[in-house]
């Protein structure tokens, strides 16, 4: 028995080591983008490009009206580009607000190697770009699934008009533990996003968008998030909304649209 116990110990020791050198390939699934790759869509856009440090630049699109009223930065998911998700701009760009879409380290046409505090610090390196343009109070901070954590710790140091979460997490570690239960995840994980810590700093308004059938992050995460303070979050259900479909509901656009419009 003591044998077999030290069996189960090693396994998961082994298991661990591997995960933890191994996480970014298993979180980060980024499609890269040749730096002469060629933009093209047919509502107005410029590319957008992120000087950070020697060796590390953020590629960006930024969408834009005449005379808007307002910018949405929309920071996306753990996979593809800003190529495949700038598809959602037009969910904003149509109730006459800029977007702005920027790839992480490593993403599209982004170079830099990866951590949690370096990419937050790419992040709000772009917000203060942004700010030259765009007076705080006409800024919305949209985070995607995994971009929601960066998005609530970017809208915890700023103030932003408001912070819009969809699909967000309670915390990155609750779904890898979700997944990898035998393994000790609180010591193995190097990307932690703890959009639970950050969203108490979060001054301005918050709106979480989550599906009732989100399966990849059941939105029990999101509810979570709205009772740490009811006052300043207000939750909306998109009922049989998956992890990934919530823009072919209409409820999502009509929410987006009460939003914008407010």
């Amino acid at each position: 028995m003591n044998q077999l116990l030290l069996y189960v110990i090693g396994d998961i020791a082994v298991l661990s080591i591997i995960a933890y050198f191994a996480q970014e390939k298993l979180i980060f699934k980024p499609e890269k983008l040749d730096q002469d790759f060629q933009f093209r869509y047919d509502i107005p856009f410029k590319e957008l490009f992120f000087d950070i440090e020697p060796g590390v630049r953020i590629n960006g699109l930024h969408f834009y009206r005449d005379a808007p009223n307002g910018l949405v930065l929309y920071l996306h998911g753990n996979t593809r580009s800003i190529k495949g998700w700038a598809k959602y701009a037009r969910d904003f760009y149509r109730y006459n607000y800029d977007v702005v879409l920027v790839d992480y380290r490593g993403f599209g046409k982004s170079t830099g190697k990866r951590s949690e505090k370096e990419m937050l610090a790419d992040i709000q390196h772009v917000y203060d770009s942004l700010t030259v343009q765009y007076p705080e109070h006409h800024i919305i901070v949209y985070g995607r699934s995994m971009g929601s954590g960066f998005a609530a710790k970017i809208a915890s140091d700023n103030k932003p008009r408001y912070l819009i979460l969809d699909a967000p997490y309670y915390s990155f570690r609750k779904v890898v533990e979700r997944f990898l239960p035998i393994l000790p995840v609180r010591w193995v994980l190097r990307f932690h996003l703890r959009t639970d810590k950050w969203i108490r700093h979060v001054n301005c308004h918050t709106y979480i968008i989550h599906g009732t059938r989100d399966w990849l992050i059941p939105i029990k995460h999101s509810e979570r998030l709205q009772k740490i303070n009811p006052g300043k979050i207000t939750l909306i259900r998109i009922h049989g909304g998956g992890h990934n479909n919530l823009p072919d509901f209409d409820d999502y656009h009509n929410f987006i649209r009460d939003i914008l419009k407010y």
